[in-house]
């Protein structure tokens, strides 16, 4: 306090109007939240046991990770989205430096022939996912201070391509060919919401296939994971294992599900049941109804995340219309890949499933996301200069009054 002033940077957190926030998408987020936290529990319990003696391991550190996530989201509801623009090429930097520090050995962590993980004593950093959401908060960024070119003009609209680009090429090394389509999808569709002509949507989207096809005829364990995915009983105790045990889960589900927790796939016959494949034990324990409930729930908050962007750009507030559009979108594209990397409509890639899947990394940038989202819609219903409050002596009268009485 000084000379009977003071300043609160407001938050949706503490504010006049107590805890505001949008609360159809909270509500939307944190039952997909919990319902992650039963299909962890669920899904990982036998082969926690058997490989560590503790049912509940994976639970207890889902849990941990929850935890970090909705603390990491309410630091996130206290900052204002001009701090995230006026730092949007800084946390691109990061990013890009995690990226490549992530393929030094020693650093980076190699599972399964990937390096993806930055190991840690407790807690592992998948560079990728705070790569995807720095890229597109770095594209809104962009979309704003160049809008006139990107629609305009072909430079503006190739030029964050330049910077994209390599860090798709850095995911491609570890590799994670995954989290390139989710990048780029989710760049693609900012372009496009940020009014970029039909034509060099059309042209971009065209040449992106053109990569897609080009990355998978380069790479054997490609072509294998396509031919594969079209017949996985070709092969299902080889290449086609994994999906022919997730459709066996599916087809065990039936429309009611065979109960929580009675699930016969999570027993040692699919593996990452409770990571990649945790939808199908979803599936097999609750059945159509209990899918298709989940499904509704996602298209809802991905939905909801796209109309917050839509108003923030009627509101002109561009930046966070563009960074609401982004994260629909990397939600959204990834909830497809995930599902229809389970039920055999994409080949099989180890991308979580936003919200639910056991990951430590993902489920804090869900919840980092979320944040931004209610930080978003908060500004938007009360934009500054409102939301700069200046309290002073005299929005305290009451208390005023109490001091002057002891002390007069």
């Amino acid at each position: 306090m000084k000379h009977g002033v003071f300043h609160l940077n407001p938050s949706p957190l503490y504010s006049r109007r107590g805890f505001d926030v949008d609360f159809p998408l909270l509500a939307g987020c944190l039952l997909l939240l919990g319902l992650g936290v039963v299909m962890i529990a669920s899904a990982s319990s036998e082969v926690a046991s058997v490989q560590t003696g503790n049912t509940f391991y994976n639970l207890t550190r889902h849990l941990i990770y929850l935890g970090i996530g909705l603390i990491a989201a309410a630091f996130v509801l206290g900052v204002p989205i001009r701090i995230w623009q006026q730092h949007s090429v800084h946390l691109l930097a990061v990013a890009v430096v995690l990226l490549v520090a992530v393929l030094i050995p020693g650093i980076g962590r190699n599972v399964n022939g990937a390096n993806r993980w930055i190991g840690m004593s407790f807690f592992n950093i998948q560079p990728s996912e705070l790569g995807k959401l720095f890229a597109v908060i770095y594209l809104a960024g962009y979309l704003v201070r160049r809008k006139e070119q990107v629609r305009d003009t072909w430079a503006g609209f190739f030029k964050p391509f330049v910077i994209l680009l390599p860090i798709a090429w850095l995911l491609l090394l570890e590799p994670d060919f995954g989290a390139t389509v989710v990048m780029m999808g989710a760049a693609l569709a900012m372009l496009f919401l940020g009014g970029v002509s039909m034509g060099r949507f059309l042209l971009m989207v065209l040449l992106s296939v053109m990569a897609v096809v080009f990355l998978i005829f380069t790479q054997e364990y490609r072509m294998h994971r396509l031919m594969n995915f079209t017949n996985p009983w070709a092969d299902q105790f080889g290449s086609g294992y994994q999906l022919s045990q997730a459709l066996i889960a599916f087809g065990r589900g039936d429309w009611i599900g065979l109960g929580l927790g009675n699930s016969i796939q999570k027993q040692f016959y699919l593996p990452e049941a409770h990571t990649d494949f945790v939808f199908a034990v979803l599936a097999e324990e609750l059945g159509f109804i209990g899918s298709f409930c989940c499904v509704a729930l996602f298209v809802f908050v991905g939905l909801r995340a796209l109309f917050i962007g839509f108003w923030a750009e009627q509101a002109k507030q561009y930046f966070s219309a563009y960074v609401a559009y982004g994260i629909a979108m990397l939600w959204l594209s990834q909830f497809i890949i995930n599902v229809g990397v389970n039920i055999g409509l994409v080949p099989t890639k180890g991308l979580t499933l936003p919200f639910l899947s056991y990951g430590g990394s993902s489920l804090v940038i869900c919840c980092v996301c979320l944040g931004l989202l209610l930080r978003i819609d908060w500004e938007r219903r009360y934009p500054e200069p409102e939301l700069n409050y200046v309290f002073t002596e005299n929005d305290f009268p009451e208390e005023n009054a109490e001091i002057t009485h002891d002390f007069g």
